[in-house]
């Protein structure tokens, strides 16, 4: 597996591309009792929002638009979240293709009124396509990772979009199989 994606799928060679940090965000919010379940903690739903907020302004300052989430992997969900809790939501594009990009957030969460430090909550990893006016697919700049951590996550990242595309061809040839058999979906 190379480092960067074949030139005919990293980005467009007439948009110069940007570094990691360029886009990295954070998004901080403190839970309250709006935000609970019947558990007493912080709905999941709340905390998947909040994770798709911060990874769209980051796509969208990356790709230098509007982009749309095409998919959510993997949301880890490594500990609960209470009332009180002040959340850090922290996002950056690990890699880009033609018209997309994957970007993985990190959640993280500290007790409002202490110093201690922030305890990592849960993770994700979202697909978003950059969309034109018009709502069609449009070309976004390169990602041009910075550090050590940045290159394995844009090669991880490539890991993870090779299994998308794979399940995706998978199953469609599955379907492909039953409706010749006779089967309806």
């Amino acid at each position: 597996m190379t480092d960067q994606a074949p030139a005919s799928d990293s980005g467009s060679p007439d948009i110069p591309g940007k570094p990691t940090s360029a886009s990295r965000t954070t998004l901080s919010h403190i839970m309250t009792h709006n935000d609970t379940n019947l558990l007493g903690t912080v709905h999941g739903g709340v905390i998947m929002k909040l994770v798709d907020d911060a990874a769209g302004a980051v796509a969208g300052r990356h790709s230098g638009g509007p982009a749309v989430t095409a998919s959510m992997d993997e949301m880890a969900f490594l500990e609960p979240v209470r009332v009180g809790d002040l959340v850090h939501v922290k996002a950056q594009v690990n890699w880009t293709g033609r018209t997309s990009m994957e970007v993985g957030v990190r959640v993280l969460a500290e007790r409002w009124n202490e110093s201690a430090p922030a305890t990592q909550v849960g993770s994700a990893y979202l697909v978003f396509a950059a969309v034109d006016a018009d709502g069609k697919p449009r070309r976004v700049p390169q990602v041009l990772p910075e550090t050590e951590r940045d290159k394995r996550r844009y090669q991880e990242a490539q890991i993870r979009r090779t299994h998308r595309l794979a399940r995706r061809r998978a199953i469609m040839d599955l379907r492909e199989k039953r409706a010749a058999e006779g089967f309806e979906d």
